[in-house]
């Protein structure tokens, strides 16, 4: 038979131990949510920045194409955006990634045509388009 001593000790010992397990789940729980919440905020800090750079490509493609604007269309300030989207997009997704390289490709396929070629500047603007909605989706499936 217990006496009554040894018996609230198993009982302080029980309660130590769920004490410290509980604590550790808490703990472990915190570190991960911590974690989750910053790759989100990377997530969304360099989205709204490919967004701005997006918008900022297409006026460039409008300007040349339907100003004829050299200043404003210059097409090495696009290379410089093009090349921003590319490496801001490896702090997104895998699928935003995707889609800044095509829009690169086309960027290529297209650069030195997009003034007087209406296609080209499609394209472009296309390809903007789908990396744009990408994003967008992107940004609305975070926690």
């Amino acid at each position: 038979m217990k006496t009554p001593t040894l018996s609230k000790l198993h009982l302080y010992q029980l309660t130590v131990i769920f004490s410290v397990l509980f604590a550790l789940l808490g703990f472990t729980y915190n570190v991960w949510r911590m974690e989750v919440t910053e790759e989100n905020s990377n997530i969304r800090t360099a989205s709204f920045e490919v967004l701005l750079t997006l918008s900022s490509l297409e006026q460039l493609v409008y300007s040349a194409h339907y100003d004829g604007d050299e200043q404003e269309g210059n097409p090495r300030k696009g290379w410089v955006k093009v090349g921003l989207i590319e490496d801001l997009s490896m702090l997104t997704t895998d699928s935003v990634q995707a889609q800044a390289a095509a829009l690169k490709t086309v960027w290529t396929d297209n650069w030195a045509t997009m003034m007087d070629d209406r296609n080209s500047a499609d394209q472009i603007v296309g390809a903007i388009d789908s990396t744009r909605t990408e994003l967008k989706r992107v940004l609305q499936s975070l926690e």
